[in-house]
This record gives C-alpha cells, structure tokens and sequence, in this order.
C-alpha cells in the first residue's frame, strides 16, 4: 500500500488537525509501519492498552508531513504475552524499543524484536540489568546515577571510555515511575487536564492543551477565539522561559557564568510578567476544558508587552555577545554532532530535530487554531552540534517574542470560556501541541459516566534520549553535561 491508500482506508480521529485511525491486523500493523520508513515518515507514538480497559489492543501514531495515521491492533483478550507478540518495528524506528519495552513492563504487551529487557521495572527479583558491554584493550565503564548530585529525576548513565573518549553511552530511565497512566483512569474525563500539565511542569501549557485539544474534540466543542489566543499566548511564554533558562545553564556549563547570570535575570522578569498575566509563575492550570482559566487583565497585558519587548532586545546583544567569544565558540561547534542523516534515522523530533535538518514544527505544518492565523516562522539548523542547538533556541525565543507581542497587540474581543460536557462512552480523539521541546501527543479515550477509560501522555523525549547516546561518541567525558544540556530531555515526561 501506499501512504495514499492507508489514508483512504482510514476514518477521522476527533481532536488535533489531519488524525485518521485505522484497525489492523499484523500484517497491516506491520506493513503500515514499512511503508511509513520508506516514505521517510515518523513514528510519533507507541502505547498499549491492557485487559482492564475491555479492550487490549497497541496502538502507533505514524506521520507524514502534516497527516497522522493511528493504527490500532487489537489483541485477544485470552491471550497470553507468550501465545501472541505483535510484530516489533525497532529496525523501522529505533526507538521503539523503549516505548516497547515500556508498553512490555505496564500492560503484559509484548513485541517480537529481540530487546526484552524490563524498562520500568527495575532489578525484578534481584536480577541484574545488562548493559551492553564495549570489548577491547583499554576499554573502561563509568557509571553515572541513577542519583545525581543537583535537583535531578534519576537516570543512569553508563559511558564506555578510552581515557576520556566516550565510545558508547547507554542510558537507563524510568526510575521514579509515578503511575500517571492508571491514575488517569482513576479521576474524571473533565478534571485530567490538571494531570496532564503536571506529567512534565516545564511542559504544563503544552501537555493541558494537548489534553483539551482531545476532550473537545470528542465533544465538537469549539472554543472562543480570544480563548485560543491566550492559550497560543500561555504556550509561547512557556517556550520563551524554558529557552531562557536553557541558555543561561548552556552559557554556565561552558564557563561563561555571566550567561547564566543574565538570561536567569530575564527568565526571572518573564515569570513574574506572566504570573501577572495568568495568577502562575508556571501555567499548571492556565489551560481548561472550554478555553482558559481567566482573562488577562488590562494593566498585565501592557505590562507583559513591556517586558517582552525588553527581553527580546537583549536577547539580541546576549546572542552577539555569545557568537563573539571565544571560548564559547570552542566548547560549542562541533561538539555532540548529530548529522542530519542520522536523525532522520534516529527519528529526532522538535528542537533538537530542527536543529539536525529535520524542519518539523507542528505549529506551522500542521497548525491548529489559532497558528493558523498567526503564522509562525519556522526555525532550524543543519550543523546538528551544541552551536546549532543553541542558535535554534536564539531564534525561536525570538520567534516566540515576535508571536507574544502581536498576540498581545491584536488579541480578540469575547469570552475565554465556553462548557464543555462530558463524552460519550468510548469516544476516542488525539491532541497534538507542538512544546517547546517539541510534539505532545495525548491519546484520550473516554470511560462511562465521565471517566477516563484510557490516557496516553507522549513526550518528545522518547525519541530524543536515543540520539543523545549517539552524539556523546567521540567526545570526551566532561563534555557530557554540555551536550545533555543542548538536548534538555524531560526524565519525568516519559516515566509514566
């Protein structure tokens, strides 16, 4: 088939722009998986769902330039993990394994690839983890974690060196397992947003939406315009901050401590503007079902407008200051390379993505209301190392500056609100919000009587952990937290 045909066989899924579904069995499980890969397609999603749902079945979301196609196998509910493995797609898109794996540990769902190594269980009844282990002479281990020294989620690290030349990093996550998935299950279809921004706080505006875009969808709800708008308002500040924050702990990690002295005093003013605007520092719950919490007063507007317009100024010179020195320059290019090729294979996604030559930005491609009126510009690098990355974010804080203050200038009259009712018994619908770390995708399905009978949470991260192990190869040890840091993957976003 081609991607053509599967489109055309599928249904409209509610929710986010351009999401079909379509029931397969393994061979269409499989063959839409191939024919995805050879289009040079993304696997944007992998879950599962168990017996205790009524109905087991995995699913994956697969996309095409601005189209998602959801396939769902459904699996017996007598069979057993031995008697049936779906077919695995980890030679399609590597990082499936994980997401397999993970799928593996939570429901009792199992695929044929090889790797069947426990993901969030850790050390089942006393056992060992292997590590894949590096051979030759000279050849020494350093393990990192899964404690760290700072205020860190736990995740080990295990670098295979000569001297201080890493030739392998394999990470293991999922420690802090917090029961996200089934505490869904245990709370009302029209209260999960407050969950869902709390899944990653530094994603809280990106999650909430995700999961609204989704509840609304199944209920065709269509919210305020001036709502919309706050909430493209609440999601740029997001972004704004955390590529704030990120430059500063860049510019540190690199010895330039004024950096980091400077974009916090930035980040710090841009907090206390938006608590201002939205009554949070961080926006937890500045998203509900129906539009959003509250209105942005008049004096907080200007006042965010004013802060804004400053942070973009200086943002300018800190960029020129930062390009000019030196010793930044040397830390920067060409460390922690991630060639376009290899994260088109590895399957990177959003900034580090963009970053690499993968010009994916769900905002412009496949925007939702109100991108569609305000028509970001895309941003992105080819270089693929530190540099790259750090310009990406220069250029989207700039973006999202440009974004914020033409929101601010011409944001629409009206109400912020609209009711939402519960969803029927077994609707089911997908939200996509492009993050500031880039796609979240929520899968909702809804339970009787406003429950939830199933709710997948997807961060980035999944796809990028995996490109991190590769871009550390070649680089010496101390050169790690610099690039960890040029990734800034959430621990707590897939450690569901």
């Amino acid at each position: 088939m081609t991607l053509a045909k599967w489109f055309d066989a599928a249904a409209p899924v509610a929710g986010a722009p351009g999401v079909t579904g379509l029931a397969v069995d393994d061979d269409g499980w499989r063959g839409a998986a191939e024919d995805f890969a050879a289009a040079g397609g993304r696997l944007v999603a992998l879950w599962a769902q168990g017996a205790e749902s009524g109905h087991r079945a995995v699913f994956a979301a697969l996309a095409a330039s601005a189209r998602v196609l959801v396939v769902e196998l459904p699996l017996a509910a007598g069979e057993s993990s031995a008697a049936h493995r779906y077919p695995g797609l980890q030679d399609l898109f590597p990082f499936a394994n994980r997401m397999q794996r993970a799928a593996g540990d939570l429901y009792g769902v199992h695929s044929t690839d090889p790797d069947t190594r426990p993901w969030l269980r850790h050390a089942p009844g006393g056992a060992s983890y292997e590590f894949v282990k590096v051979q030759g002479e000279g050849v020494h281990e350093i393990a990192v974690g899964p404690v760290h020294a700072g205020i860190i989620e736990p995740g080990h690290f295990r670098f295979s060196v000569v001297g201080e030349k890493v030739l392998r990093l394999e990470e293991r996550l999922g420690y802090a397992h917090k029961g996200v998935e089934r505490r869904f299950s245990q709370i009302g279809i029209l209260d999960g947003h407050r969950l869902a921004a709390r899944e990653s706080g530094d994603s809280a505006v990106a999650y909430s939406w995700a999961y609204v875009q989704a509840l609304e969808g199944q209920v065709e709800v269509e919210i305020p315009r001036r709502a919309a708008w706050l909430r493209a308002l609440a999601l740029e500040l997001e972004r704004l901050a955390n590529h704030l924050g990120d430059l500063g702990a860049l510019g540190n990690d690199a010895g330039f401590a004024f950096g980091l002295a400077q974009f916090s005093r930035l980040k710090e003013q841009l907090l206390r503007a938006t608590e201002q605007c939205f009554g949070q520092r961080y926006l937890l719950d500045a998203v509900i079902p129906g539009g959003v919490r509250a209105d942005v007063p008049a004096h907080a507007g200007a006042a965010l407008e004013r802060c804004v317009t400053g942070i973009a100024a200086e943002a300018r010179e800190l960029r020129d200051i930062f390009d000019e020195h030196a010793g930044l320059r040397d830390r920067f290019v060409g460390a922690g390379t991630v060639s376009c090729a290899l994260a088109a294979r590895l399957g990177l996604i959003g900034l580090a993505g963009r970053a690499s030559g993968q010009a994916f930005d769900w905002r412009v491609d496949a925007p939702c209301r109100p991108y569609d009126e305000l028509r970001p510009r895309k941003c992105g690098a080819a270089g693929g190392d530190v540099a790259a990355r750090v310009a990406v974010r220069f250029d989207e804080a700039q973006e999202s500056c440009r974004l914020a203050l033409g929101i601010l200038a011409d944001l629409p009259p009206g109400a912020v609100q609209t009711r939402v009712p519960a969803p029927p018994a077994d609707a089911f619908a997908i939200g996509v919000i492009e993050g500031w770390r880039g796609p979240v995708m929520i899968a909702l399905s809804a339970g009787p009587g406003g429950s939830i009978r199933r709710c997948h949470p997807h961060d980035p991260s999944w796809q990028n952990w995996p490109a991190l192990e590769h871009a550390i190869i070649d680089n010496i040890v101390p050169d790690f937290p610099l690039i960890n840091k040029s990734f800034n993957l959430a621990y707590s976003g897939h450690d569901l």
